[in-house]
């Protein structure tokens, strides 16, 4: 025992040589290079060979950086580090403790573990597509991120983050969504008048601007109708546009175009005549042309306009009977009177009682309403000279006009003959014998009607039914 205490301050120079160098301060454990993250445990020898008692500070003093050690020593609370003392270790907010929670100063003036604080720090979080973030204290603990969006986007999720004493970070990541359409804006609705004689309008317009908060100008834009620059009818005409951003949010607008036709009030064909009109008969531009029936002529103007003032030009027309004047010098003179107004049917007897002759006269008077209807007008050359009779019906034909009529036609006084000329004077047909009404009918109807004459008679039919 006195060799023991005779050593004992030997000793205790010696080991505080030894834990000088290798104490690093604050550290709150030794290590012989470096520290490092691993904690041991030395085993407590069986049978302590100094007398601790004399020896107040047997583990070097226990300070822990960023933390705090609680220590209990047999000895009383004065005594930190004596032979037997044992520390509890905790950390300051902000740091976590890496190693044991409590440590013992053992027999072989070492502590029974190495730890140290730690600060806790969450991981870095990840961009944000179209978005991004701000922290207050970047990747420490309590450190808060504020999420924002790109103009156009709008967020989904929590807004803040915060790094907690676990290491996470509060909430879920958020996400930045478009969710806002486009804006778009048609062109104004508008009204068009129809181009003279018309009942189209060529309308022009600008396509809309579509622009999106996220995406910018958008130049896709669908149309559902005509394009511009197109050939409107008369009416409303509903234009629709639409377009879609790249997050598929629509937007559409639509405009209207009316187009009108001015118009004239509706003209009533005259008494014994028709009306023959352009376009759709009565709109601006439209020109009427008044025709008189067989047997009639137009007395007063023949076209009317109507003009953009809703009115139209000139008054109207009336048909009067047909004036037949046989006082004129020539056969030609008297045929010029029924030039695209009449035809002829010219029949030329030796004598009034040819019963051919009468014949042909009974079945004529008979089917009247037909001749009318198809203009035809009959001339009658009977008998011999000088008591030859030419007529139209009450009128008298001059020997003169009848001579030049047979020479023209080339019509014999021997025998029966007829003759039909078409409105322009030309011979079309020929009979030696008596015609049958409804034969001359089916040849006109068949051969000389005009277009118009063909298309009124379809549409009135046949009155003489």
């Amino acid at each position: 025992p006195g060799m023991a205490q005779d050593a004992a301050p030997v000793l205790l120079v010696v080991l505080a040589r030894l834990v000088s160098s290798t104490w690093h301060e604050g550290s709150g454990y030794y290590t012989s290079e470096s520290h490092t993250n691993e904690v041991y445990t030395e085993d407590v020898p069986p049978e302590p060979a100094l007398d601790y008692r004399r020896v107040p500070q047997w583990c070097a003093t226990l300070s822990i950086h960023r933390g705090d050690a609680t220590c209990y020593s047999p000895r009383g609370g004065s005594y930190r580090s004596t032979l037997g003392t044992r520390c509890e270790l905790s950390c300051a907010r902000g740091y976590r403790l890496v190693g044991p929670s409590a440590v013992q100063c053992l027999p072989s003036r070492h502590w029974s573990g190495m730890a140290y604080c730690r600060q806790i720090r969450c991981h870095v979080l990840p961009a944000v597509l179209r978005g991004s973030y701000v922290c207050s204290a970047g990747v420490q603990m309590d450190s808060r991120c504020d999420y924002s969006c790109l103009t156009g986007y709008q967020l989904e999720g929590d807004r803040s983050r915060v790094c907690m004493e676990d290491g996470r970070w509060s909430g879920s990541e958020p996400v930045c969504v478009d969710l806002e359409p486009p804006k778009i804006r048609c062109p104004d609705s508008r009204e068009r008048i129809a181009e003279p004689g018309k009942l189209t309008a060529i309308v022009y317009w600008d396509p809309p601007r579509v622009k999106d908060s996220a995406d910018g100008i958008i130049k896709r834009v669908m149309l559902r109708g005509p394009e511009p620059g197109s050939e409107f009818p008369e009416g409303e005409h509903i234009i629709h546009y639409t377009a879609h951003d790249q997050a598929y949010n629509r937007a559409s607008c639509k405009f209207s175009i009316r187009v009108q036709v001015r118009r004239c009030p509706v003209l009533k064909p005259p008494q014994n005549g028709h009306l023959s009109c352009t376009s759709d008969s009565n709109n601006y531009g439209a020109t009427c042309e008044y025709q008189c029936e067989g047997g009639y002529e137009r007395v007063g103007t023949s076209l009317r306009v109507c003009q953009s003032t809703q009115q139209w030009t000139g008054s109207q027309p009336i048909c009067a009977p047909m004036q037949i004047n046989t006082d004129v010098s020539s056969a030609a003179s008297l045929l010029d009177q029924f030039y695209e107004k009449r035809r002829l049917l010219i029949i030329s007897a030796p004598d009034p009682s040819n019963r051919y002759y009468k014949m042909q006269m009974s079945m004529l008077q008979q089917a009247a309403c037909g001749l009318d209807l198809r203009h035809i007008t009959t001339v009658e050359m009977v008998g011999q000279p000088p008591h030859e009779v030419g007529r139209i019906r009450e009128h008298r034909l001059s020997p003169g006009i009848i001579e030049e009529l047979r020479q023209f036609l080339r019509l014999t006084r021997s025998h029966f003959n007829a003759v039909l000329l078409d409105k322009g004077g030309m011979d079309r047909e020929r009979y030696i014998n008596p015609v049958n009404p409804d034969e001359l009918f089916v040849f006109i109807d068949t051969y000389l009607l005009s277009e118009q004459e063909a298309a009124r008679r379809a549409q009135s039919g046949d009155p003489c039914e």
